[in-house]
């Protein structure tokens, strides 16, 4: 069990056929967990960069969110960050099964599970949504892309997205791509791009409280609302 108020590294493992991978993650429980038993707490699944893979935890607290966390002590969501191994990419199936786990081992509000990433995270966003469409609340991806011939399938899951104007490594027209097909059949999009910024689109965007209230505003389903 994680310290409210602290995030702290734990083991997640996977069996498979051919043997078992384990996942080292980070995880923070609000400050008031403890205090209020009853209570169950909105939740952000958080994926990060390519730069962040390995098999150590403190990279991962390094950029987006674990990095706001490691020094903002007090937060109103449970908050999930996975470590995604060395050369790997991020895999829908394993990130479901953390999740379901979590569901069962933590107060998780399940009306109310966001998805957000940066990078290699934000592809991991896209497509862990499309993927898993019934799942998440709302999902807000940083500089990332996907398969804008699937992301119709979340065309009832509110996203913000974010991108760059000078990003040289994942260029804007990935998130482009993925707005523009998503408004063609419907979906509930904003696009925020920021003009003089590169590849980091993301400290910005976590650093910015609106974020975190737009998430809020957001239970499963309600992709229409205003």
């Amino acid at each position: 069990m994680s310290t409210p108020g602290e995030q702290q590294v734990h083991t997640f493992s996977t069996t498979f056929p051919s043997g078992t991978i384990n996942t080292r993650y980070l995880l923070y429980l609000p400050r008031a967990y403890d205090a209020q038993p009853e209570k169950r707490w909105p939740f952000i699944l958080f994926l990060h960069g390519a730069g962040e893979r390995g098999n150590n935890p403190a990279l991962v607290a390094s950029q987006g969110l674990p990095k706001l966390l490691r020094d903002q002590r007090d937060f109103p969501f449970i908050v999930l960050s996975p470590q995604c191994v060395s050369g790997s990419y991020w895999h829908t199936d394993t990130l479901a099964t953390m999740l379901a786990e979590a569901m069962g081992e933590y107060r998780i509000d399940t009306e109310r599970i966001y998805l957000t990433g940066l990078s290699l995270g934000g592809f991991g966003t896209w497509a862990m949504a499309i993927a898993h469409p019934q799942r998440f609340a709302a999902i807000a991806p940083i500089c990332g892309g996907g398969d804008p011939n699937a992301v119709c399938r979340i065309k009832h899951v509110p996203v913000w997205t974010f991108h760059g104007a000078r990003d040289t490594i994942v260029p804007i027209e990935s998130t482009e791509r993925m707005v523009d097909a998503l408004k063609k059949c419907g979906g509930h999009v904003l696009f925020t791009v920021y003009p003089e910024a590169g590849h980091d689109s993301w400290t910005q965007t976590y650093a910015n409280p609106q974020l975190y209230e737009w998430f809020l505003q957001w239970r499963r389903g309600e992709a229409h609302l205003s």
